[in-house]
């Protein structure tokens, strides 16, 4: 502890001004102490400035003696060592004042003036031919020229002074009511103040030089441009990554136009090709009605020829006037020649039946391939936008099981007592992912297996999640559902049936949210199942999972998230539509 010192103001004006004030300054910013603090091993500092200093290092220690301590240690005012401070600087500022500065004309009968940037400030010390003045002083009130700035070059104590430029010496330094130049500042009151002010107005303030404010002020500048460094290099970076996206979407949208012109060149080809199968087809048809109307017309034209004889034996028959000869004749002539039943014989004029519906259904088969290769390609792609997700144990009802690793989810015969939330499901047997997407791209893939019951989907944040839900897209819900074994639907209120060829074991979910669509496909065949398209997406979404109830024993496996499959996007991945 520091005792206490009786000192008169006379005792003071005795001493040398330095050696007095070098014995109250803190080594840190090399003023008058500031609400003083004695450390563990003796030293002293101002409080503001041990605090910095202690908060740039692992641990503390002593500035001076370099004394490391196991804790930081509590720091209090020394307050009677403060009103010796104070009281120094009371007698110091009196002294001052009483002093003067040399021949310089003193501060208090000395009128106060004000320059622009474009006016020569003279020198204040010179009698005669003025000289410019180079520098200003804000301690003495004056401005000097190079030769008489000498003093405050070498001079110890006049190094001390604040300087500025002779352009920026306005009357703003000086305090109004003491007409003394402004060299503390009030952290109370955030504004400058001279000497006097702060021994007296602001007795009670805590109050600091202001060049170390000021010094404090420039470190946190420092601190904010570096920061703002920061934040432009981070922009710049997001820029050449948006202009590096731009160009390859734009390469991918040159591929993809190639491909398109490919893919549709193919279907005209397969059009064309199909068509002169079509038109074939249809000749052979028409050659072929004509070649057995002809074969017909000619059997036609043989038996009325044999016809017309018949009639003609008969008519000459008939004329005979020899009796025996028509009873000789008649029986040979009454048996018709051999003929055709020609009513159930005819002739379709329409052979085209079924034969343009054969080239579309084969035209058909030959855009399913398509798609086909397509959906694969798609599906490789969508790898790249993997995401890990996990299941979210505070929003799982009761009636669930999950998995210790948070990858797969069973409806169980009994419930799990867990704290009630309003995050959680009370009702349905529904829980939701940790993760939630409010940009980007995001893929993940779910076993659903042979289970004869369940959705999958993603949902709105803010989705209700108490008593009976309604999925479908404006509760906030985008999913598909299988039921009882059966077709699987889209719940698109009202509910779309989705006809497959197979019903799939895992079900791929690819959420593009700028784009606002939500698309389901089958992981193993790689086939697209069904899309969510212009959906207006303005919160986040996670990932939605339901297992069913387990029906007699007949849906009892688990929801099971897959592990992730090639690539994992970035969490920064840029869109670009």
């Amino acid at each position: 502890m520091i005792r206490t010192l009786n000192m008169t103001s006379q005792t003071v004006q005795n001493a040398t001004g330095a050696q007095l004030e070098e014995q109250f300054r803190c080594c840190i910013c090399l003023y008058i102490y500031t609400d003083p603090v004695s450390i563990t091993c003796g030293h002293n500092f101002c409080l503001d400035c041990i605090e910095d200093y202690w908060d740039t290092k692992d641990k503390p220690e002593c500035p001076l003696c370099k004394e490391v301590f196991p804790s930081r240690p509590e720091l209090r005012i020394n307050h009677g060592f403060a009103d010796i401070i104070e009281f120094l600087r009371r007698v110091l500022a009196a002294a001052t004042e009483e002093r003067g500065v040399g021949d310089v004309v003193p501060s208090a009968t000395r009128k106060p003036y004000r320059v622009s940037e474009a006016e020569e400030v003279p020198c204040d010390i010179c009698n005669e031919n003025k000289s410019s003045a180079v520098k200003s002083c804000l301690t003495c009130q004056a401005s000097y020229c190079d030769i008489h700035l000498t003093p405050h070059q070498t001079d110890a104590e006049l190094q001390r002074h604040r300087v500025t430029d002779p352009a920026t010496f306005p009357t703003s330094h000086l305090c109004r009511n003491h007409n003394k130049p402004l060299t503390m500042f009030c952290k109370k009151d955030r504004t400058p103040v001279c000497e006097k002010c702060a021994a007296r107005d602001h007795k009670h303030h805590k109050t600091v030089p202001m060049e170390k404010e000021s010094n404090r002020i420039k470190t946190n500048v420092r601190e904010k441009k570096a920061e703002i460094q920061k934040m432009i290099q981070a922009r710049q970076r997001k820029m050449e990554e948006i202009k590096d996206s731009v160009d390859l979407s734009k390469s991918i949208t040159e591929r993809e136009i190639m491909n398109s012109y490919q893919v549709c060149t193919t279907l005209i080809n397969a059009i064309n090709r199909h068509r002169a199968d079509l038109v074939e087809e249809l000749e052979l048809r028409q050659e072929e009605t004509e070649r057995r109307a002809k074969d017909l017309n000619n059997e036609l034209h043989q038996e009325i020829s044999d016809l017309q004889t018949r009639n003609s034996e008969l008519l000459h028959l008939e004329l005979t006037q020899n009796p025996l000869h028509v009873l000789q004749s008649f029986p040979s002539l009454s048996r018709l020649p051999s003929t055709r039943e020609w009513s159930k014989i005819a002739v379709h004029s329409d052979n085209c039946m079924g034969t343009v519906r054969k080239v579309i259904s084969k035209f058909m088969d030959v855009c399913q391939d398509i798609e086909n290769k397509l959906c694969a390609e798609e599906a490789d792609k969508m790898n790249q936008y993997a995401v890990d997700v996990t299941l979210d144990p505070a929003t799982a009802s009761n009636w669930l099981a999950l998995s210790t690793d948070g990858k797969k989810v069973s409806c169980q015969m009994k419930k799990t007592p867990r704290p009630d939330n309003p995050q959680r499901f009370d009702s349905c047997v529904c829980v939701l992912g940790k993760q939630s997407f409010t940009s980007g791209r995001s893929y993940w893939v779910v076993q659903v297996g042979n289970k004869t019951d369940w959705d999958l989907g993603v949902v709105r944040h803010s989705v209700n999640r108490k008593g009976s839900i309604i999925v479908r897209p404006d509760s906030g819900y985008w999913a598909i559902c299988r039921r009882k074994g059966g077709s699987l639907s889209a719940c698109a209120g009202p509910s779309t049936t989705i006809h497959l060829q197979e019903t799939p074991q895992k079900v791929g979910i690819f959420l593009d949210y700028e784009k606002g669509s939500v698309s389901f496909y089958d992981a193993q065949a790689k086939t697209h199942i069904y899309t969510y398209s212009g959906c207006n997406f303005t919160e986040p979404l996670h990932p939605y999972f339901n297992p069913c109830v387990q029906d007699n024993g007949k849906n009892m496996a688990p929801l099971v998230i897959c592990p992730l499959e090639g690539r994992v996007r970035e969490v920064q991945d840029i869109i670009i539509q």
